[in-house]
């Protein structure tokens, strides 16, 4: 049995403490009236209208702190970085930890680039930008560690309207204009220990923006000017867009976050084909699945991690 197969076994095998969630009868009919469903939900992400390359956004980190809407978020379910006691925080703290320890060298096996950590999915609208949101804000109540949001998802960013901030200039403004300087770009926000590098304007060729040398230079110019900082991606959506594949070669750490009852057992195995062989530590975590928690969810879902075998699981609440 291959690495993904196990991955997807135990996401989904019957020795799971999730109900059967993901099913794999019909699967490709199923995938079909996933990306036609989430493309009516979302928008599509092929297919995108022209942007004006010219178009210019307000630049960072000059005018003091950006604000970080809590109360909104606290209201949604989201982590709080004060470290205030909820069911997801505790889920989140089981995440964080491995991922931690990864980074920070403390796992087995050192990982290169393990500072690095991908949220992505195989489709849009399964919750990948409200864990790596959390994830963000999870880490950003540790003691000890500080945190770097990066909007990754240029194609349809959302980091700034979960926040509640104006979107700014960012990641690709950097790719396009390589002589701007990454930390004019990277916003410092009113929680101590976050800080938010926005997508920046969009562009018909941001794929390979993202595959070409710029991103190298732009990767080593954050690791250079942020060296305390564990660097989270927001990725766009693994089977709909090529961005997330080229992004994954960069990472040290990939999370694939998995909508409970609607992604079909085979968008998962694919969408892990797609990385394979990328990142050295790559996991699955299982979204919107019920459990015991407050109001019907909560609990655990599902995560196996391969490259170095480690696992744990959550489940959450909000998408």
């Amino acid at each position: 049995m291959s690495l993904i197969e196990r991955a997807v076994h135990r996401l989904t095998g019957a020795s799971s403490p999730v109900p059967d969630n993901i099913r794999s009868d019909a699967d490709s009919a199923a995938k079909a009236s996933i990306i036609e469903a989430f493309s009516e939900r979302s928008g599509p992400y092929i297919g995108e209208p022209k942007r004006d390359d010219s178009e210019t956004l307000r630049t960072s980190g000059k005018s003091g702190p950006v604000h970080v809407e809590l109360e909104p978020l606290r209201a949604r379910g989201f982590v709080m970085p004060d470290g205030e006691a909820s069911l997801l925080s505790q889920e989140f703290r089981v995440i964080k930890r491995p991922l931690l320890a990864n980074a920070l060298g403390k796992g087995v096996t050192p990982v290169r680039n393990g500072k690095r950590i991908m949220i992505t999915s195989a489709f849009p609208g399964e919750g990948k930008s409200f864990c790596a949101v959390n994830l963000a804000l999870s880490i950003a109540a540790e003691r000890d560690h500080k945190v770097l949001l990066v909007d990754a998802d240029v194609a349809r960013p959302s980091i700034p309207r979960v926040l509640g901030f104006e979107a700014t200039a960012g990641l690709m403004d950097w790719l396009i204009n390589g002589n701007l300087d990454v930390a004019d770009l990277v916003l410092t926000t009113d929680i101590e220990k976050l800080a938010i590098l926005p997508s920046g304007r969009r562009h018909d060729q941001s794929t390979e923006f993202l595959a070409s040398a710029s991103m190298s230079r732009l990767l080593e110019q954050i690791s250079a000017r942020f060296p305390d900082r564990i660097v989270v991606f927001d990725s766009p959506p693994l089977l709909v867009t090529t961005e997330s594949r080229v992004l994954a070669s960069y990472m040290g750490q990939i999370v694939l976050v998995v909508e409970s009852g609607r992604t079909p057992r085979s968008a998962v195995t694919e969408a892990l084909s797609t990385i394979e062989g990328t990142a050295e530590v790559i996991g699955t975590v299982l979204n919107k699945a019920r459990g015991s928690g407050a109001g019907g969810y909560g609990g655990y879902g599902g995560y196996y991690g391969y490259g170095y075998g480690y696992g744990y699981g959550y489940g959450s609440r909000a998408s």
